[in-house]
């Protein structure tokens, strides 16, 4: 194999193509748009349609803003260490601020958990390019 799990889980953290490295996932000066394919290698990460990938990625979003965030606020709550007016603010801010804030890395993430499973499906690794192209040079050419 190319690309080996140890490096898909590297790319993950680094929000970039699974495939080839290249920190192309996200539309430049696009805080909240990510490109559906590789602008450097062609892979389409997000297949023939994108309800898997943003499916896991919300997943993990809404996982580590329960267990991260929100649970630690209850838990100081019901210690005493907050009162229930400042539990009820962290809370609120928190669910809509936390996720904001991992939106990037969980879209990267749940690209990351995927092919660490699935390593044989990214072109690198002898896998069929879920857009169609048949290599590297056939997306340049176009």
């Amino acid at each position: 194999m190319k690309v080996s799990r140890c490096r898909i889980f590297a790319r993950g953290l680094a929000n970039s193509c699974p495939n080839c490295g290249e920190r192309t996932l996200f539309r430049k000066g696009k805080v909240f748009q990510m490109n559906s394919s590789c602008s450097h290698c062609g892979f389409n990460w997000e297949g023939d349609s994108n309800e898997g990938h943003y499916l896991r990625a919300t997943s993990l979003n809404f996982g580590i803003t329960l267990v991260g965030f929100l649970i630690p606020v209850l838990l100081a709550f019901w210690q005493g260490w907050v009162s229930e007016l400042t539990a009820e603010i962290l809370a609120g801010t928190g669910a809509i601020v936390v996720p904001v804030l991992l939106y990037r890395g969980t879209r990267s993430w749940g690209l990351m958990n995927y092919y660490i499973f699935f390593p044989e499906e990214l072109p690198a690794n002898g896998g069929e390019n879920p857009a169609g192209r048949e290599s590297v040079d056939h997306h340049v050419e176009n």
